[in-house]
């Protein structure tokens, strides 16, 4: 092997076992031998969060104003949030149900169509399902 490359990558061996120790053996961290210190504390980082909150409804009520529509309070706005949040769970569980009830009707027809039976319209599956419900109440 070239004698310089051996001198190279000694050095640059020699160079990072020599970090190495010195990182792992030298008392505090990294930040306590630089000082450093967050920028902002998580109290500074919550407030700041609050007037964003406060800025951005601000902002929309002034919106709001100029349109003649009543201002958005913080209350309405978390019962909106809220509505919103119930919304799309409720259509999350009916694209669930209608996903659940095309799955069944795939399966069934597979089991028919083995048997030679005419296959099943979602129709007749969701009138199927309604009758379960209703007997099992």
């Amino acid at each position: 092997m070239d004698p310089f490359a051996v001198i190279i990558l000694g050095g640059v061996a020699a160079l990072v076992v020599a970090l190495y120790v010195l990182g792992r053996f030298f008392p505090g961290s990294g930040a306590d031998q630089l000082d450093w210190r967050p920028a902002r504390t998580y109290d500074q980082k919550v407030l700041a969060e609050i007037e964003d909150l406060d800025q951005m409804l601000e902002a929309t009520n002034v919106r709001r104003r100029r349109r003649g529509d009543p201002e958005l309070t913080e209350h309405a706005l978390h019962q909106r949030v809220r509505e919103d949040m119930t919304e799309a769970q409720k259509r999350r569980e009916a694209h669930l149900a209608e996903e659940d009830l095309q799955q069944l009707l795939d399966a069934k027809n597979e089991r028919r169509r083995r048997r030679g039976l005419a296959p099943v319209t979602l129709d007749e599956v969701r009138a199927e399902v309604e009758r379960w419900r209703g007997s099992s109440s």
